[in-house]
């Protein structure tokens, strides 16, 4: 079975060889992020399908913000381009969570994690995100654990 990241190489050349400029500079730009991921630090490292996923969710979020701040200031053009390739980088994530599924998984989770207030926030959204496991991003989860610890 090949990793995420070979998929990624052979889907970058399937896109190049098609001319899909947008696919192709977008599997580039996803492809450049693991390579820097797998030279950061002390030593290379060969990163996990996991990590690669990690990867390509942090990215996913740069584009869906960066599409969020060019529709803010009026560049229809320019966020287009990053809905574009946020669109390529979601084929590759897991399916996200609807908001009632998120809520429910995550009402469990900070039961069971005996969190019962916001003093106890780290540990809730410990146990939320190991429950959630990257099929949600924070900033959704840490909106319902507050939610849930306050009320």
């Amino acid at each position: 079975m090949s990793t995420l990241k070979e998929q990624l190489q052979a889907d970058l050349t399937s896109a190049m060889r098609e001319r899909d400029q947008v696919r192709a500079g977008s599997l580039r730009m996803a492809l450049t992020a693991v390579t820097n991921e797998e030279v950061a630090g002390k030593e290379h490292r060969e990163l996990t399908d996991d990590d690669v996923l990690k990867v390509l969710a942090k990215e996913a979020k740069k584009r869906r913000e960066a599409a969020e701040a060019y529709t803010g200031a009026g560049r229809a053009e320019l966020a287009d381009k990053e809905e574009a390739e946020l669109a390529v980088l979601e084929t590759y994530l897991p399916k996200q969570l609807g908001d009632d599924e998120l809520e429910s998984i995550v009402r469990e989770a900070v039961a069971s994690s005996g969190a019962t207030g916001m003093p106890q926030m780290g540990l809730a959204m410990k146990a939320a995100n190991a429950a959630v496991d990257g099929r949600a991003e924070g900033g959704r989860v840490a909106a319902i654990v507050r939610r849930v610890l306050a009320g």
